[in-house]
């Protein structure tokens, strides 16, 4: 019999604020900000969590952010490549995109948010038209990762032509290069070496005349751009240059010389900000020249009243005024150092609100830290400084911290009963309520390295690096004790079964035991441990563990190997050795009769207790393996409980793993996690593990399908990255890459599984409507012939059809419609010419019925840009071209003639409406404006004094 397991599977992931793997996005009330594979939306104002954008079975992680002008609608960009637009009120995803290899890091909309442009560490730019949800044109020429996109729009008047709207975009790269792209030549027409180092970020003004760069060794660069250029196009000069669109100007000063990593103006104030250091965005006044001017101007008119000894008072200045109208205005001018920003931590990404100022002047700036914590300032106007006389200053109005640590979290401990999570890192101690994943204690602790609940559950104890022990009453959330129990870091600590007794290990080589002395007087601390006695030992003590049943005690060592005594006269039993590396965590099963211990040596050893023998070494992990834990007592469904001795591990690979220890098999293996995972918590009740939660379900697991999965996954994927190897970028490094050199624009595709399985499901469906109109035809054709016609019973259906109850042309046009949009094109690659035949036989008989004539077109330009050359060699399809080339320009004349019938009568209702609202609006008007006279005569009437007596 088959032996099966029941699955684990992914719940929730908490204690995130927001990840620092990409930017955010603050409108004033909602911050959108990443966690991980998911976006979260938080109310600063109010600190609380308002939804979770989740897409399930989705694993990457988001590295870029944008909103719409189209405010409802968000791009987001993943690790993987792929873009997804969000919809912010139904949080669902409205448009899925695949085009790059690897991950987004920029992305930029056209005014309209029609148009969308991404970058990625591919080194590609890729042009994708939201609408119709595919890609238009991907463009290749940076080196390196490209960092920053801005369309740009030549002529301000919009554009009534009906042909694509044209324009320019602006893209930086780590390659130092700044590139100027022509949209309807789909080529670059300016390269601008603008840093020493790599570009990191540009913004530019919200006039569009100036434009800055920041570079990787902190050098802010202005440029002009010169718009009438742009709207002329790539011209020669008299010299026979070709006139440059893009100019450099000079070098903006910074108080500090770091990486310049984000420049971003306010949209409808006059500031700049820039941030050139981890904890702090400098922020810049913007002026005008006539500002700049007349500031001048005021300031030698200062100097002059100062300077009472010359003569010709009124005469100088009149001749300094006219200097000053000559004198050129610098870009330090115009942009004046004004305040400085300073959060409380490394900022990873920061942004102005797109609204308007309160009623002092004063604006916001919001600031996503990289420490898992939201902040936000209110930066006061210069006028408002200027009356209280005070040195401008931002001030900290809201932030978003309490639900979340700042840094690695190394210790997690779990309660008897498994309601509350305690959670430590360097300087805090998290308790969460594991039913609502809320965070309900936050303490401060030092640097913590172990933890764990004492019994009752109402007190905890931190081990530190320091080698002290804090002892924390969750009841009024305050440090009881703090004691120095080593001279090292305390590297672990285990209550002893009975719950009467502490053990503790640290770098000191010494093994501590604390007696717990639980009191209930008022007057003296509620919970105390008592040193008894000291084990001393030849190294650094890593880790130690009682046994279940209270027998022994295992200690692992820095030499690599396990000691296991007797708990009670300390007397050695055993010894395990076989690591290479130092055993960084071991447990021992409930039963006590299995020690599964893991090392930095990637191996996971399970060793018999009985006589110390290695029943298996496993090569579990890719990383060092941080932590392992048996799973605890499991429920039958008899009602009894039995002893388990399946067990998980956790590694720096940031992968999860459960085994089966009496098989020595892997079960399963969860890839949730972004990053090195340090701590594991496995619950009492065997039913889910933490800190990201994956509870056991009801849903068995084989390993052989786990395998055979797991192989077409590797089989997939191998297919998928050689069908796109020939679609290589310049610069990518990819061997035998088939790109024309000098080839800028290319076709978007990228093949993935779920793209190949879209193309085996069209082959399919046209391998059963092609079987099915075969028959069909040899019956007809047989009938025809057959001198007794009502003899020949007609054949069977087949079953895919009879059931849906389809013709073979519908149930091929159904299986088409099935696939998305923006997949579409890379599933009709897969397609061989034999089926690409069928296909368009098929295409002319949709056109015939004038079914989705807008699929058929994208269809057939599609294939017939694609199989050009088979196409044109082979005659037999000539009829088909010719008939499908005469019922699709029928069909498309109707809709054109339908659709402008019907736009017609849209603007004639238009304008019915804005009439008659215009008509009404004028005779209210009127009205009113006679109403007014006879008031204002009334108030005109002289007003009689009362008497008022008390």
């Amino acid at each position: 019999m088959v032996r099966s397991y029941l699955r684990h599977g992914e719940t929730q992931a908490f204690g995130l604020v927001c990840s620092s793997t990409s930017n955010s996005v603050y409108d004033g009330k909602l911050a959108y900000v990443p966690a991980l594979e998911d976006v979260l939306v938080w109310n600063v104002k109010k600190g609380q969590l308002v939804t979770m954008w989740h897409e399930t079975g989705h694993r990457s992680e988001v590295t870029c952010m944008l909103r719409s002008p189209q405010k409802d609608i968000f791009a987001i960009g993943y690790a993987d490549g792929s873009i997804r637009l969000w919809s912010a009120s139904a949080s669902t995803v409205v448009v899925g995109l695949n085009g790059h290899k690897k991950a987004v890091t920029a992305l930029a909309f056209d005014e309209t948010g029609s148009r969308l442009a991404s970058g990625s560490q591919d080194t590609e730019l890729i042009v994708w038209d939201v609408l119709a949800e595919t890609g238009l044109f991907r463009l290749r020429g940076h080196r390196d990762q490209i960092t920053a996109i801005h369309f740009l729009n030549p002529s301000k008047s919009p554009s009534t032509s009906t042909s694509p709207t044209p324009g320019y975009i602006l893209t930086s790269s780590k390659d130092t290069f700044l590139k100027l792209w022509d949209l309807s030549t789909q080529h670059c027409v300016q390269t601008l070496v603008a840093h020493h180092s790599e570009i990191w970020t540009f913004a530019i003004s919200n006039e569009g005349d100036f434009l800055f760069t920041g570079s990787g060794d902190g050098e802010l660069k202005g440029w002009r751009i010169d718009y009438a250029s742009l709207e002329a196009g790539i011209k020669e000069t008299e010299s026979g240059e070709i006139s440059k669109m893009i100019y450099p100007l000079s070098t903006l000063p910074l108080s500090a010389r770091n990486r310049v990593s984000q420049i971003a103006f306010h949209p409808n104030q006059p500031y700049l900000a820039v941030q050139s250091h981890d904890r702090s965005v400098e922020i810049f006044r913007v002026r005008t020249e006539d500002e700049v001017r007349k500031k001048e101007v005021r300031r030698r008119k200062r100097d002059k009243e100062k300077a009472k000894g010359k003569e010709n008072e009124n005469g100088g200045a009149e001749d300094e005024d006219i200097d000053d109208a000559e004198k050129e205005i610098g870009l330090e001018d115009l942009f004046t150092p004004y305040l400085v920003v300073r959060a409380s931590g490394k900022i990873r990404s920061f942004s102005f609100v797109n609204e308007e100022p309160g009623p002092r002047g004063d604006i916001q700036l919001f600031a996503a830290l990289a420490s898992n914590a939201l902040e936000v300032f209110r930066v006061p106007s210069p006028q408002s400084t200027k009356k209280e006389k005070t040195t401008p200053e931002a001030t900290r109005q809201f932030s978003v911290d309490m639900p979340g640590h700042r840094t690695d979290v190394r210790t997690l401990a779990l309660s008897s009963d498994d309601q509350l999570l305690a959670s430590a890192s360097h300087g805090s101690l998290k308790v969460w309520n594991l039913k609502t994943t809320s965070c309900i204690r936050t303490l401060d602790c030092g640097y913590a390295l172990c933890s764990t609940f004492l019994p009752g559950d109402r007190h905890i104890a931190v081990g530190t690096k320091g080698g002290e022990i804090q002892l924390y009453d969750l009841a009024s959330s305050t440090l009881i004790d703090t004691i120095k129990a080593h001279e090292g870091a305390l590297w672990s600590m285990h209550v002893r079964p009975d719950g009467k007794a502490l053990v503790t290990g640290s770098a000191d080589k010494d093994i501590k035991f604390w007696e717990i002395e639980t009191k209930t007087s008022e007057q003296i601390k509620p919970m105390a441990l008592v040193h008894i006695k000291t084990l001393k030992m030849t190294d650094d003590v890593l880790v130690v563990k009682y046994s279940p049943d209270g027998r022994l005690l295992a200690v692992a060592l820095l030499d690599s190997t396990v000691k296991v005594f007797y708990q009670d006269t300390l007397k050695f039993f055993l010894s395990l050795y076989g690591h290479k590396l130092p055993v960084l965590s071991l447990d021992i099963s409930s039963d006590s009769k299995l020690i599964a211990t893991c090392s930095a040596d990637k191996n996971v050893k399970i060793w018999g207790l009985d006589f110390g023998d290695c029943h298996k070494s496993l090569f579990a992990h890719e990383e060092s393996i941080m932590q392992v834990a048996f799973e605890r007592e499991i429920d039958w469904t008899k009602g009894d409980r039995g002893h388990s001795h399946y067990f998980w591990t956790a590694s720096k690979d940031k992968l999860l793993k459960y085994w089966d220890g009496d098989k020595f098999e892997n079960i399963q293996k969860l890839n949730g996690h972004h990053g090195e995972i340090w701590a594991l918590v496995v619950s009492n009740s065997g039913k889910f593990v933490s800190i990201r939660v994956w509870e056991k379900t009801d849903e068995p697991l084989f390993l052989e399908e786990e395998r055979e999965k797991e192989l077409e996954a590797i089989y997939e994927k191998g297919i998928a990255d050689t069908l796109g190897r020939s679609d290589a970028p310049i610069g990518s490094g990819v061997a035998d890459a088939q790109v024309e050199e000098g080839a800028e624009a290319g076709i978007v595709s990228k093949q993935t599984s779920d793209t190949l399985m879209a193309g085996e499901r069209i082959i399919e469906a046209i391998d059963v409507a092609d079987h099915e109109r075969g028959t069909f035809r040899a019956y007809y054709e047989e009938r025809a012939a057959s001198r007794n016609p009502e003899s020949l019973p007609p054949p069977a259906r087949h079953a895919i059809l009879a059931a849906l109850d389809l013709s073979p042309e519908a149930y091929v046009l159904r299986t088409v419609e099935k696939v998305r949009s923006a997949e579409l094109f890379d599933a009709l690659l897969v397609l061989p010419f034999g089926k690409v035949v069928s296909l368009l036989e098929y295409l002319n008989e949709w056109a015939l019925r004038e079914w989705n004539i807008v699929l058929i077109s994208r269809i057939m330009f599609f294939l017939l840009k694609t199989h050009h050359h088979q196409i044109v060699t082979n005659r037999t399809m000539r009829a088909v071209l010719i008939q499908l080339r005469t019922r699709l320009r029928g069909a498309l004349r109707r809709q054109k003639e339908e659709i402008g019938y019907n736009l017609a009568g849209l603007k004639f209702i238009k304008r019915n409406h804005e009439a008659k609202t215009a008509a009404d609006f004028y005779a209210e008007a009127q009205e009113d404006e006679a109403k007014v006279r006879e008031k204002i005569a009334g108030l005109e009437k002289k007003r009689k004094r009362v008497g008022v007596k008390a």
